[in-house]
């Protein structure tokens, strides 16, 4: 069955941990992806290309939040 393709609205809603956790979890799935394609037992090659732009998303939003904490403390220490 196939999965949602996650949005990145939809992990927005998500906290810092479940994007970690997920992200962990999409690179596990990159790595069984690249055995598979090696060996030539891969399915859907396009699930690839997926779960890099995927990969992308999450590391984007928590550079995002990153930024966003960096200057907020900025902000309170110059108050």
């Amino acid at each position: 069955m196939a999965q949602k393709k996650p949005t990145a609205e939809d992990m927005r809603t998500k906290t810092d941990d479940q994007l970690s956790e997920q992200l962990v979890d999409l690179k596990k799935e990159q790595f069984n992806l690249r055995f598979q394609a090696a060996t030539n037992q891969l399915e859907r090659p396009a699930r690839i290309k997926e779960v890099r732009r995927d990969i992308a998303r999450i590391k984007t939003l928590q550079t995002e939040r990153q930024a966003t904490a960096k200057s907020a403390a900025g902000t309170k220490e110059k108050a």
